[in-house]
């Protein structure tokens, strides 16, 4: 996975307004609008979606590092510190039994982010983009909550609107796991993790 800031040809000292302000320009310039019946389309299409990763990258990871909402122990606003130093140790059947246990009534946006987080982990994709697009709805101004769902949706997107191949953790693959299907559930988990302050696969 390419450096964010360098694809928005920002240094990682750049201030907000400086990040979005370049995300603005290069969005301008690549936006398909500005590409209908051109040969240069599809760059210009692959372009776009690599500068909406990059600026979502950089917000969940500004975010993050806020100490508001992060999973590095600072989430000092956190309705569910436990749950999230759980997801962080990777003790997620312990974070599932916390979270199950939380009654109807305080299950806010916070908890079905945390709660698609760790339904994503244990292999479970459509419940989780389920929690990740409650939250969203909740707290649509929460941009931990948008980044998540946002790479959800681009890994949907590449299965016509579904996780084809995707089977919950611990269970047979089944007819038609192919390698593509492996690859691409490694890649979405990598995102996943990255946008929880980890890193699955360290190479990209």
């Amino acid at each position: 996975m390419k450096d964010p800031y360098a694809v928005l040809g920002v240094s990682r000292n750049a201030t907000d307004e400086e990040i979005k302000s370049a995300y603005r320009e290069l969005a301008r310039k690549y936006h398909p609008d500005n590409y209908s019946d051109n040969p240069l389309s599809d760059l210009a299409g692959d372009k776009m979606k690599e500068i909406n990763e990059a600026y979502d990258q950089i917000l969940l990871e500004r975010r993050t590092k806020g100490g508001s909402s992060g999973f590095d122990g600072s989430y000092a606003n956190s309705n569910f510190k436990d749950i999230r130093a759980l997801i962080a140790a990777n003790r997620m059947e312990e974070a599932q039994e916390l979270l199950d246990g939380v009654p109807v009534a305080r299950r806010d946006a916070e908890w079905y982010f945390l709660n698609g987080s760790v339904l994503f982990r244990r292999g479970w994709f459509e419940d989780a983009y389920t929690s990740f697009s409650t939250a969203c709805r909740m707290d649509p101004g929460n941009a931990e909550y948008k980044a998540a769902l946002n790479q959800m949706q681009r890994q949907r997107g590449g299965y016509g609107g579904g996780y084809r191949g995707y089977r919950p953790t611990g269970t047979g693959m089944g007819g038609g796991c192919s390698g593509c299907d492996v690859c691409s559930s490694l890649i979405c988990a990598d995102c996943c993790c990255e946008c929880m302050g980890g890193d699955l696969i360290s190479c990209c």
